[in-house]
């Protein structure tokens, strides 16, 4: 109670670092980053992707905060470092400053056009549903499969360039959301299934969740590689080709990161692998399609 009531400096900004949930978001920012980068190609308008990525920054931080706000009676018994209940940040404090960043967000995304705004409400909105339960049910999932594919398509929309072809990506997308909500689910599954939270991965169970990640990512590279060599979304051989190996490479490196049998410390690594090979095919996808 002393921290709660008296809180140096110090223990404020751990508070408010640790309520920004850096490294997901930070993963966010750079996909973002990356395909606003690839939707400006060839001509790049700095201002309006300056917008976009920061527009997309105060959402996930929202979203993120609002995360612990909802969370702060569930993360009293947690093992982990949660600043609501550590008292570090008051939860009051978070609803404000959640509800702040949505405004910021409004106010970036206003001078852009109407659909960066409205694919903006639409992930808003299931980022919002996902704290508020969908988070603790196997529909977690579906959540993720939808954020996935609208970070690329608020991102071209935000620059005016919405080529069809792009529309190939969301079933690409939407399997990765699924690999990438089941890897972030794994360093907390016994805990969440000793809380009675139902997510997909404590359907899945620990081994059943280690068997899907691989099969997952392994079912998006299949796609990609059918899409291009069908033509129906070309992208260039000698840019794709290095990029489906390596991200093969990875793949079987992965059971060296983690495993069923492993520590469980060892899982927030093996999302993070996970996530990098996810960056990996999407940039070398992406590329080589549009040069």
């Amino acid at each position: 109670m002393d921290v709660a009531k008296k809180r140096r400096p110090a223990e404020i900004a751990r508070g408010l670092f640790l309520l920004a949930h850096p490294g997901p978001v930070f993963f966010h920012i750079v996909a973002v980053t990356l395909c606003t980068f690839v939707a400006a190609w060839p001509h790049f308008a700095w201002s309006r992707m300056a917008l976009l990525i920061a527009a997309h920054t105060a959402m996930q931080l929202a979203i993120a905060i609002l995360n612990d706000y909802c969370d702060r009676e569930q993360d009293k018994g947690s093992k982990k470092p949660k600043p609501i209940p550590l008292g570090l940040i008051h939860a009051h404090e978070a609803l404000i400053l959640g509800i702040l960043f949505i405004a910021l967000m409004l106010l970036l995304l206003w001078p852009l056009n109407g659909m960066a705004l409205l694919i903006s409400l639409l992930y808003l909105a299931l980022g919002l549903s996902y704290n508020l339960g969908l988070k603790a049910t196997p529909l977690s999932g579906i959540v993720f499969a939808l954020f996935i594919p609208l970070i690329p398509i608020y991102a071209f929309a935000g620059m005016d360039h919405l080529p069809l072809w792009l529309l190939w990506l969301i079933p690409v997308a939407a399997v990765l959301g699924i690999t990438l909500n089941l890897a972030n689910s794994l360093p907390d599954l016994e805990e969440d299934r000793q809380q009675g939270v139902h997510t997909l991965a404590v359907a899945l169970g620990v081994t059943g969740t280690f068997v899907a990640c691989p099969l997952l990512l392994l079912l998006s590279m299949l796609l990609i590689g059918l899409l291009a060599s069908t033509h129906v979304v070309p992208a260039q051989p000698w840019l794709l080709i290095p990029t489906l190996l390596i991200a093969l490479a990875a793949l079987g490196a992965l059971p060296l990161l983690s495993g069923p049998h492993r520590p469980i410390s060892s899982r927030k690594r093996y999302f993070y692998a996970l996530v990098m090979i996810c960056l990996l095919l999407a940039a070398g996808w992406l590329i080589g399609a549009l040069i």
